[in-house]
């Protein structure tokens, strides 16, 4: 991981102030796909949960009385009607409910996401402000912003703020193909997805910090 540049982004803000945000990104082919496909790995990883459970015989409910004397009545001894060879009785070597979990360390992390944003920087575009002015959810305002942007409706679209308010969420939330997440959600398997990212200002400084 030695292969390490800075990605410079000239950012002009609200009041017309130029500001200079760096992002350590990865400068080989090779190991930014390693890094990139580990990251996704380790995030469908810690998604993934196996919900089917199965009682064993300690588990299901009753068989606590012996169901007949041990000796003398002719049939096979029994302890539980809550064997595995009764009916009702609990099941061997059954699916048991697993959580799974990847590890990848917090660097890394980081590292894959900036270069991943930096890969995808022709599909990116920074704005200073999402519905500033907006008071009250309005999603055809929210179409107007995006087509001025140039941005096509019809392709999946991810949009990164710093922190997401009620109008924000209300008038994005009915359009199709876009996804609205906090900086702090950034995460690898959202920027493959997306055809188009939109970021705010303040969520690109945030950045190196969050992720």
């Amino acid at each position: 991981m030695s292969n390490i540049k800075h990605l410079e982004y000239k950012i002009t803000n609200s009041q017309g102030n130029t500001e200079i945000i760096k992002l350590k990104v990865l400068d080989d082919t090779e190991n930014q796909m390693y890094l990139i496909h580990k990251a996704l790995k380790q995030q469908l990883t810690n998604n993934r949960i196996r919900n089917a459970n199965t009682k064993t015989r300690s588990e299901v409910r009753g068989g606590g009385r012996k169901p007949w004397k041990q000796k003398g009545t002719g049939r096979a001894r029994a302890g539980s009607t809550r064997s595995p060879l009764w009916k009702g009785g609990g099941i061997i070597f059954g699916p048991k409910t697993k959580i799974y979990t990847s590890k990848i360390n917090k660097k890394e992390k980081r590292l894959a996401i900036n270069t991943l944003i930096s890969n995808k920087f022709k599909q990116t575009i920074i704005v200073n402000n999402l519905l500033k002015n907006v008071k009250e959810p309005n999603t055809q305002q929210a179409i107007k912003e995006l087509q001025e942007l140039g941005i096509k409706l019809n392709k999946k679209l991810l949009i990164v703020v710093d922190k997401q308010n009620r109008n924000l969420y209300l008038s994005f939330r009915n359009i199709k193909n876009i996804d609205i997440i906090e900086i702090n959600s950034i995460n690898i398997l959202s920027l493959l997805k997306a055809d188009t990212i939109l970021i705010t200002h303040t969520a690109l400084k945030q950045l190196n910090y969050f992720t």
